[in-house]
């Protein structure tokens, strides 16, 4: 925890610290501190000097740690509390054009399930999107689990297409919003400030030009890590945030989901007669530190069952949602973009906790649903990325999307690559080709493959196998973060239909 990390997330953090405050964490950053204040006057009190030859072995030992990190798999535990405040290592440089589209397949045989008549099948219709809070794939009774804390969602399933394989691009949900809203990969070793001023033109944006009234409507705050510059001047008629919306106040980081959703069903009943709506709705159900308004169906002892109720909650949400937008009539009028902005980790992996440090699938395997009026209900297995959401959108209303995107239409049938990355404290950047996913630890360069259709747990490394090339998966990682930064390093101009 910085003080530049604290001074960003303000109050919004202080229900996670305070449920991190447990008597264990207390004693153990107590003994750490009366270590560091008693040894050292122990030693001076027995006059306890190092002489050279101690100090210059010292040295040795800390200059053959730097290259040994490279070849002797440590996990990350050669990194400390001041190594993770200097910057992220550079990349090599390489050529972000990779010879081509760098989205292409390489050695995976993934399906390429034909989407293509669903073109301009949401022509006229209104348009809501859901943004489940920290939500994988993983845990949700749609994507196998044994038991679901999503029944709505899973309920919009059935009469819709599912997404088996939906990737998130970045394991936190403002640079997330980049990607779905804009259609951007978020940039390597950047901050969300420098993201919002890459060229966007967002979804909102061209929905509003094809008439739509558009929305956005956040259980949180705006002013949470900077999400305020992503969101602003991005196309939409009307922003609210946890601060406009009020209501029962249940956690630091926004209002009950329950509120938000009153808020929004009001909009819809403001907005101008016979318009099409495009809104968006951004919970936190599902966050940190797991607050619910009540007990729910999970065992609430367990972290993880903490999490699973507050998931269940932010369904319940869902469910109001869906039946508010039915009592109007407006269910066969509005079609509905479900998906999870990231994962969450319940120590699948060594060290993995939460969702920002890893991208195992735990982290950025998201779930995805577009359900249509009168269901039109498929289940596709090819890889897609959370950066194709917006582009997919527009496909389906008939708005052709603008120019220079990263994300595509996911009704084209062609089968392509999900890239995916963080460097929250420890760069990794990662790529799902079919049933192969790479991995590379960028700062000791170690990488790992896995075959996630036999071994989705992650367990296995098949570095060596032969019929996928680990260094080419190398090569086209550089290359796609080379390419995250390239809209930076050209200092491109915002394009005018966004008002920032």
């Amino acid at each position: 925890m910085t003080w530049t990390m604290w001074r960003a997330a303000g109050g919004a953090m202080s229900d996670s610290v305070l449920h991190e405050l447990t008597p264990a964490n207390a004693g153990a950053i107590g003994a750490v501190i009366a270590v560091a204040v008693v040894v050292p006057r122990w030693m001076l009190a027995r006059r306890r000097r190092f002489g050279w030859k101690t100090v210059a072995a010292t040295a040795l030992f800390v200059a053959i740690g730097v290259p040994a990190t490279g070849r002797v798999d440590t996990d990350g535990r050669y990194r400390n509390a001041i190594g993770a405040l200097l910057p992220m290592p550079t990349v090599a440089a390489v050529d972000p054009s990779g010879g081509g589209d760098l989205r292409r397949v390489m050695f995976g045989a993934a399906p390429a399930e034909d989407l293509t008549a669903l073109r301009g099948a949401g022509r006229g219709l209104n348009v809501v999107i859901v943004v489940l809070e920290s939500t994988a794939a993983r845990y949700l009774g749609l994507y196998g689990a044994a038991s679901d804390p999503t029944p709505h969602l899973t309920a919009l399933g059935r009469t819709g297409v599912v997404f088996e394989n939906a990737y998130a691009v970045y394991p936190e949900s403002i640079r997330e919003l980049l990607a779905w809203l804009c259609a951007r990969d978020p940039a390597y070793a950047t901050t969300a400030a420098q993201d919002a001023a890459m060229p966007c033109a967002s979804v909102a944006d061209q929905m509003k030009a094809a008439g739509y009234r558009t929305a956005l409507f956040h259980s949180g705050r705006f002013d949470y890590l900077d999400m305020r510059a992503v969101v602003e001047g991005r196309g939409f008629d009307t922003l609210e945030d946890a601060a406009a919306i009020g209501g029962r106040i249940h956690s630091s980081f926004g209002v009950s989901e329950q509120a938000t959703v009153e808020r929004l069903l009001a909009w819809v009943d403001a907005r101008p007669a016979r318009q099409p709506f495009l809104v968006a709705y951004l919970p936190v159900a599902g966050h940190h530190p797991y607050a619910t308004e009540g007990p729910g169906p999970f065992d609430g002892r367990t972290e993880a069952g903490q999490y699973l109720n507050a998931v269940h909650e932010g369904d319940a949400a869902l469910g109001r949602l869906v039946t508010g937008l039915r009592t109007r009539g407006l269910d066969e009028q509005t079609m509905f973009i479900v998906f999870g902005d990231h994962g969450e980790a319940f120590g699948q992996h060594d060290g993995n906790s939460g969702h920002s440090l890893f991208i195992f699938d735990e982290n950025v395997r998201v779930p995805l649903v577009i359900r249509l009026p009168r269901g039109r209900p498929a289940r596709v297995r090819r890889t897609v990325s959370v950066v194709d959401i917006g582009p997919t959108i527009l496909d389906l209303v008939g708005v052709r999307p603008a120019s220079d995107l990263d994300g595509v239409s996911m009704l084209d049938r062609a089968a392509r690559l999900s890239f995916f990355f963080t460097d929250y404290s420890r760069p990794w950047v990662g790529i799902r080709d079919g049933c192969w996913k790479y991995l590379l630890d960028i700062d000791p360069g170690r990488s790992r493959l896995f075959d996630v259709c036999a071994d989705p747990a992650e367990a296995t490394d098949r570095s060596a196998d032969p019929v996928a090339d680990e260094r080419a998966y190398r090569l086209r990682a550089l290359q796609w973060l080379a390419h995250t930064q390239a809209p930076l390093t050209r200092n491109e101009p915002r394009p005018s239909g966004s008002s920032r």
